[in-house]
């Protein structure tokens, strides 16, 4: 049987979520609210993951600059 080499996708809590993007629980929620940030996926009545393709996604978007340019490394 072939291995795929993508890795499966992962859920991550809001803790990792926070640190990953360095923003505050208030201010995702506040994008969430203003459709500037992804939903999380309710996975049980108590709890919500993100996922990781998609924060990491989000943060290439961020990166890219609200003009579109990449900035110089």
């Amino acid at each position: 049987m072939a291995e795929s080499s993508e890795r499966p996708e992962r859920l991550i809590k809001l803790d990792e979520v926070c640190r990953r993007v360095g923003l505050g629980k208030s201010m995702i929620y506040e994008m969430i609210k203003e459709g500037r940030f992804p939903r999380p996926y309710k996975i049980s009545p108590f709890a919500s993951r993100w996922s990781e393709i998609e924060i990491v996604a989000w943060i290439a978007e961020v990166k890219d600059g609200f003009e579109g340019k990449r900035r110089k490394v």
